[in-house]
């Protein structure tokens, strides 16, 4: 990895690392698919505008559309309104846990789709640092009552992840093809706004914003940094470093959110926890290491 790369990895672990604070303050008046349609159709605009000034391509053929919606449909809409819904039944400690098992997802879609070979060192970061987060978790995830709601919020979390990884490797085959990954992400939020608002409209659920600075700030905050800066410099690791690495993102930004919570909720660190982020480092370190003794 270049420097360059590690820049986009941190960029991705803040972005996300504080987005589930952000999440979970939009869960409650307005409807999840309205909170996420506010938040794409804010979030597309500005990134064409940005393609636009940037004198990026915009004009594409309607087979690359097709893809551009695909996009839209998997990362830009489903799985945002798939952990909106999850929010409604669990913590969102347990919401970025269930989201942290992108890594290992995609190295399987990875294998399965792009016929990848998995090495034996990512296998190992990735079982690792899956089982740190669960450590580092496992007062929420044990003090959770397996009932119906649980169940269903679980269950909500698990098809937003696969949602997700599903447009990874959709985002990888289109950056294969030279489609510029700015020009994709923009296209693929404007889709995915118009399927939100399509859905929205079918529930009949109203289009409103609740005037509050709590609900104007998260919003904000997740359309600048959480959407638009996140997943470009995220989907641009993807195609640079492979879906293994860029994925394993995913796995490290748990720990960005528990700092937060240390800090603005006074999270108790134990002994558990303590392991469980040992886990995660090291984790960490073999993914990110992988092959560097080879290119030298």
């Amino acid at each position: 990895m270049t420097p360059g790369d590690f820049g986009l990895y941190a960029l991705v672990l803040f972005s996300w690392g504080t987005s589930w604070v952000a999440l979970k303050m939009q869960v409650g008046v307005v409807a999840p698919e309205v909170s996420v349609f506010w938040r794409f159709l804010i979030a597309s605009g500005l990134m064409m505008a940005w393609a636009a000034m940037s004198r990026r391509r915009l004009r594409f053929p309607i087979s690359d559309h097709i893809r551009f919606a695909g996009l839209g449909g998997m990362i830009f809409s489903t799985n945002f309104v798939l952990f909106y819904y999850g929010a409604m039944h669990l913590p969102s400690g347990l919401l970025s846990v269930v989201f942290s098992l992108t890594s290992i997802i995609n190295l399987l879609f990875a294998a399965l789709i792009f016929h990848q070979g998995i090495s034996r060192r990512v296998l190992i970061g990735g079982i690792l640092g899956a089982c740190g987060i669960a450590l580092m978790f496992w007062p929420q995830i044990a003090g959770t009552t397996i009932n119906h709601d649980a169940v269903v919020g679980l269950g909500y979390c698990v098809a937003g992840t696969v949602s997700f990884c599903l447009g990874n490797m959709l985002s990888a085959s289109n950056q294969a093809r030279g489609l510029p990954v700015v020009s994709a992400n923009a296209w693929g939020m404007v889709y995915g706004a118009v399927f939100l608002a399509l859905f929205a409209s079918i529930k009949g659920v109203p289009f409103i914003i609740e005037m509050t600075p709590a609900y104007i700030g998260s919003l904000a905050w997740l359309v600048v940094f959480s959407t638009v800066l996140a997943f470009a410099c995220y989907l641009t690791l993807l195609g640079r470093i492979g879906s293994a690495r860029a994925g394993y993102a995913t796995v490290m930004f748990p720990i960005v959110a528990l700092a937060i919570s240390t800090a603005v909720e006074g999270y108790q660190w134990t002994p558990g926890a303590l392991a469980g982020l040992l886990c995660v480092l090291t984790g960490n370190l073999f993914v990110l290491t992988r092959g560097r003794r080879a290119r030298q």
